[in-house]
């Protein structure tokens, strides 16, 4: 009986290696918010009146005008003359249907301690701190900086904020002092909310400490607000002009705060993101079209009701947890699950228990977590039931077909649909993917543009590509949820974004994300990465991105990171940093079958100089791959700054390996 129960599981592992389309079941089918294939030529042929259906899932205190004003293009606008409340719409309105009752928040700490706001609970919360904000002087269009972790009081800030009106700006809780006073500085934000410490590991984090630093480097007074979430753990003091969060909110206990009318056009947050020029650029999202568009791509593409309990394990800090931690899934209606800490504390089946213990219907998590769940093995996610399941999601890069067929069989059982997501913080909303309840799956490609989103792949002449073909990733139309512009530099936001181009009609504006992708012959979108990330081999322009999928195509790797090296001969050659999965010996054998599968899925063009094996990859705080410093280690270069990186000390073992090699 083993021995026939072990020759099925190696023909489903063959039979999956195959496959190259996967269709959505039946059951979700008939259940999925959206079925009707139609959708992509209604939205085509009524664009952009169209977008009034992510309109209608908001309430407006004052009807728009106009759906779309493009007089000053690329300065669009949408829903003008519009008024409305984010906050209003993610509390309020669901207590006075009557979910007051009904879990908003679902938090998980590190060590185990869990919290569950109700819509009622929430609501109050948010009321108590937006009072006891503007008693401190926080006016309308003054902006907030939040600097904190997974914790309850994030989401909690960012609502009382948008209920009187002023923006926030959070920032990243992993980021540095000096990222921290940049970020206020650019704001002018006069105005900061963050915590004492959290837990990473089950260490203790001193985050008031980094705090105070950064404040001294900021240019003007700054009024701030500490929550104690460390309590006996870590004493601190609080110091001139410095508030205990507890003790505002229990001051301003059962506090009534009239939610601010906005136009749809105001402010709703600044995100900075990462530039070319290296200062962080403010990207500015306003009310009325950035959160129609988070809660239309969240009811369309995640698929989310009110009675799901939805968790995104991305982290607020970034633009994934803003749309769909926050904002998309409670003005839905729905559960949002919080977690603190990392996927591998205490266990590495740490998330796999939350799906169990919460009963999670819906999993929304990056590729760079799930390769290192299929480095752990399958045995961690087979300890618990994940029945619950019914949609699972990837976003932040592209996923691979190995770990898209991963993901598909050990945490879906073969019965969610996955939507791999391409979006970006300036788009606000996921882009391009699968409507889970229409589209045929294909592993390794995002899918094809959402309706309403005209999406084209083109070559530096700005012509569309032949299927097949690599070219850039370029969108054509404006949409709801986009940025505006870049706070307080009009200038960068066109240079950045914008290419114009003139007809005998009239100039149309193209928005350029920077991301190359190709196109197949039934308009699936895969994105290679991006244009930047191109490494000149002979003459030939190789995207790392595809040759990284190559590798981790090849079975035991588990990641990979390719960069380019200087080479006397190409100019430059492909340098591949490895990791194995557990149980894998990093033989010349194994290197042999990397450099052949990435010759047999690219070409010999692409065949690596080297194969260096490593445990670790140099990443950001973020979970980013510093690739900067693999250059420096493969053309023998200075080794740069290291100070932004979470695991500083692996970049002297890899350059070691290198120079034992």
């Amino acid at each position: 009986m083993a021995e026939e129960i072990e020759e099925a599981e190696v023909e489903l592992e063959a039979r999956l290696e195959d496959q190259e389309t996967f269709e959505p079941p039946e059951s979700f089918v008939e259940q999925a918010n959206v079925t009707d294939e139609s959708i992509y030529e209604e939205f085509e042929e009524e664009w952009p009146q169209c977008w009034e259906q992510a309109a209608d899932l908001l309430e407006w205190d004052e009807p728009y005008d106009t759906v779309l004003e493009d007089e000053e293009a690329p300065f669009y606008e949408w829903f003008t003359g519009g008024e409305l409340n984010a906050s209003y719409n993610c509390l309020d309105r669901h207590v006075e249907d009557g979910a007051k009752n009904r879990a908003a928040i679902k938090w998980e700490g590190e060590l185990g301690e869990t919290r569950t706001y109700t819509y009622g609970d929430l609501l109050n919360e948010v009321e108590a701190f937006a009072a006891a904000l503007r008693d401190l002087g926080v006016e309308e269009d003054d902006v907030v900086t939040l600097y904190m972790p997974m914790i309850p009081e994030l989401p909690i800030a960012m609502l009382a904020c948008a209920r009187i009106g002023a923006p926030h700006s959070v920032v990243f809780a992993g980021f540095s002092a000096e990222a921290l006073a940049t970020r206020m500085n650019s704001a002018d934000s006069e105005y900061l909310v963050t915590c004492d410490g959290y837990y990473r590991r089950g260490d203790a984090l001193n985050h008031k400490e980094k705090t105070d630093k950064g404040l001294r480097q900021v240019d003007h007074d700054v009024t701030s607000i500490v929550v104690d979430r460390l309590g006996d753990e870590l004493t601190h003091f609080l110091g001139e002009n410095a508030y205990d969060y507890d003790d505002l909110v229990t001051e301003h206990e059962g506090a009534s705060v009239e939610p601010v009318s906005r136009d749809a056009e105001d402010m709703l947050f600044l995100m900075y993101t990462s530039g070319t020029t290296g200062k962080p650029k403010g990207v500015k999202h306003t009310t009325g079209g950035y959160l129609s568009y988070a809660t239309w791509t969240s009811h369309a593409v995640l698929d989310i009701e009110p009675e799901d309990t939805y968790w995104c394990s991305a982290d607020i800090g970034w633009i994934t947890g803003h749309s769909y931690i926050v904002y998309g899934p409670l003005a839905l209606g729905t559960t949002t699950v919080m977690y603190e800490g990392t996927p591998d504390y205490p266990e590495r089946d740490r998330f796999w228990e939350i799906v169990e213990n919460h009963r999670v219907d819906i999993f929304y998590t990056a590729p760079t977590a799930i390769r290192a769940f299929m480095k752990w093995g399958a045995e961690y996610p087979e300890r618990h039931d994940l029945s619950s399941l019914r949609l699972l999601g990837t976003v932040g890069e592209p996923i691979n077909p190995r770990a898209w067929k991963w993901y598909y069989k050990y945490i879906g059982n073969e019965e969610c649909p996955i939507v791999d997501t391409w979006w970006q913080t300036e788009t606000g909303g996921m882009m391009v993917t699968t409507l889970p309840g229409v589209c045929t799956m294909k592993p390794g490609s995002a899918g094809p543009p959402l309706p309403g989103v005209d999406a084209r792949i083109v070559d530096a002449a700005g012509e569309e590509v032949e299927p097949g073909e690599a070219g850039y990733l370029t969108v054509q139309k404006p949409w709801p949820g986009m940025l505006r512009t870049l706070y307080d530099n009009d200038e960068r936001f066109i240079s950045e974004y914008w290419q114009e181009y003139s007809d005998e009609d009239a100039d149309e504006w193209v928005y350029f994300p920077e991301d190359g992708a190709k196109i197949d012959g039934d308009g699936y979108v895969t994105v290679l990465g991006r244009v930047d990330d191109v490494i000149n081999v002979s003459g030939h322009r190789l995207g790392t991105m595809e040759v990284e999928s190559a590798i981790v195509g090849v079975s035991g790797v588990a990641e990979a990171a390719v960069v380019g090296g200087d080479h006397d001969l190409k100019g430059e050659a492909v340098y591949a940093y490895v990791i194995l999965e557990d149980g894998q010996e990093p033989t010349d054998a194994m290197r042999e079958r990397i450099v052949d599968g990435v010759v047999d899925a690219i070409g010999p063009i692409a065949r690596p100089e080297e194969v260096v094996f490593t445990p670790e990859l140099p990443k950001t705080r973020s979970g980013k791959i510093m690739r900067r410093l693999l250059e420096d280690i493969a053309s023998g270069n200075e080794l740069g700054n290291t100070s932004t990186l979470r695991n500083p000390e692996i970049v002297d073992e890899i350059a070691q390996r290198v120079g034992d090699d």
